[in-house]
């Protein structure tokens, strides 16, 4: 069993750097679904700060704008003086009012301030939790956006040797996608070992019928060849010394248990290697009650 990921790669969140309300963006608020294209604006946050705060900043911008007006006059009078007043004098009267014009933008700009929130991949949003007026806070997750075409697929299994067996796999019950191989995690998770595979359209240009979380059952063929019989897995019950065997049927009304030895191939399969003949007649249904008859 395993389960449809995003591929990190070709998916991302948006989140505000710091809190603030939401304003839309020039194609109004995303919602889930629609196409959206790397680095586009989906919505802006506004910043507002504390009244206190806002209120020294409103303070220090108007001390700055009547300094910089005050050395504005004084560049006017210096030059109007040239030839009689040090040209020295003159640069630092401008370097002056350039440096108070600066700091009067900055700080200006600081209180009308907003954040563009960009879209960090192209793709479909995938997750839209913003509306026109919310207020937000820091590193809150207000979108997520995915690439459909560009998705992951993760399996487990209980067998660390399995990934360097497995061959090609697909899917059971979706069809038109192929499974590659990406790789197994080299330390176990609850118990079992992660395993990550690429998903493919079969048709190059086709959309994956696939869809992030999707609960999905990945059926995988080993490079390795296993002589035996193919049985169903509900044939293969455990005797009282908690062995596994199947009812072979040796005459009218008449079974006998038989010790083997199995291998499972899926979830509903299995290939018994030892303790089975050509010519035997193995229960495939209903070996479970035969068991409990005494």
């Amino acid at each position: 069993s395993g389960r449809v990921v995003v591929d990190p790669n070709a998916s991302g969140r948006v989140q505000a750097i710091h809190g603030g309300r939401i304003e839309a963006g020039p194609r109004g608020l995303p919602v889930a679904g629609q196409t959206v294209r790397q680095g586009e604006v989906l919505a802006y946050v506004a910043h507002h700060a504390e009244p206190y705060a806002q209120a020294n900043q409103q303070a220090q911008l108007a001390e700055l704008r009547s300094g910089r007006e005050l050395a504005a006059q004084r560049v006017q009078r210096l030059q109007s003086l040239e030839g009689t007043v040090p040209r020295k004098e003159i640069e630092a009267a401008r370097a002056e009012l350039q440096s108070l014009t600066a700091r009067e933008k900055s700080i200006g700009a600081s209180l009308a301030a907003r954040e563009a929130l960009l879209a960090p991949v192209s793709g479909v949003i995938a997750r839209a939790d913003a509306t026109k007026g919310q207020v937000v806070e820091a590193r809150e997750v207000l979108f997520e956006v995915i690439d459909p075409a560009r998705v992951l697929v993760e399996a487990t299994t209980a067998d660390p040797g399995l990934p360097a067996r497995t061959g090609t796999a697909h899917l059971q019950g979706v069809l038109g996608v192929k499974l590659q191989l990406i790789g197994a995690a080299r330390s176990l998770r609850d118990g079992v070992l992660p395993m990550t595979f690429r998903a493919v359209p079969e048709q190059s240009g086709t959309a994956l019928p696939l869809a992030v979380g999707q609960p999905v059952t990945v059926v995988a063929s080993l490079n390795e060849q296993v002589k035996g019989f193919v049985l169903p897995a509900q044939a293969v019950v455990r005797n009282s010394a908690n062995e596994p065997v199947v009812w072979i049927k040796s005459g009218a009304e008449r079974y006998i248990p038989q010790p083997v030895q199995y291998r499972s191939l899926d979830a509903a399969t299995v290939v018994v290697t030892q303790g089975l003949g050509a010519d035997n007649r193995v229960v495939v249904q209903g070996a479970p009650l035969i068991a409990q008859i005494r």
